[in-house]
């Protein structure tokens, strides 16, 4: 996964792509590429939770593809919308591996926030959207360290991560809970 990363690193798009972002609400970092340092950050702390490095690597090739087509997106569009961020970085993450799941984890790295907001609004979130998600992503150890990765930076409320988790928790076995917040 490292050579993989390092060819993601190298590509223009990429380089163009990580220079945009101004300071905005859950962003205060603006451009992707203090995105990526911040998370980069954020993954070293896990590291203290005997993270394997096969998980460290891909969590690093998350950390790089997750949010780098905000340039070329349609400011909020649907998360599966072809023209979402999501949608474009897991096209781009594509031509480097085939691994879907992996690719899942990019497409879908926002959909706990739609369903927090839902629930934060309403005291109730799409169950179906959920169910979705659960059937969707397979390897849900690494995803919620991706969570947790992405969704501890300035500007974000962790309670939304402790309501993903514990909502996670009823229907997935995982080992990981609220104790891996950073």
């Amino acid at each position: 996964m490292k050579d993989i990363l390092e060819k993601i690193i190298a590509d223009p798009r990429y380089k163009k792509n990580i220079e945009y972002g101004e300071p905005r609400s859950g962003h205060p970092e603006g451009k992707v590429k203090y995105h990526i340092a911040d998370l980069e950050k954020n993954l070293e702390k896990l590291v203290s939770f005997g993270i394997s490095a096969e998980e460290f690597w891909k969590l690093k090739f998350l950390i790089h593809a997750h949010d780098t087509f905000k340039a070329e997106s349609i400011p909020d569009s649907a998360i599966v919308d072809p023209d979402s961020h999501a949608s474009l970085a897991k096209k781009f993450a594509s031509e480097f591996i085939d691994d879907e799941d992996l690719l899942n984890m990019i497409q879908f790295h926002d959909v706990n926030f739609s369903l927090w907001k839902q629930f934060a609004a309403t005291g109730a979130y799409d169950r179906g959207r959920f169910e979705n998600l659960l059937g969707t992503i397979q390897d849900w150890d690494l995803f919620l360290m991706f969570v947790i990765i992405d969704g501890s930076t300035e500007g974000k409320d962790p309670e939304k991560l402790r309501w993903f988790l514990r909502e996670v928790r009823k229907h997935q076995d995982t080992r990981i809970d609220e104790s891996w917040m950073i």
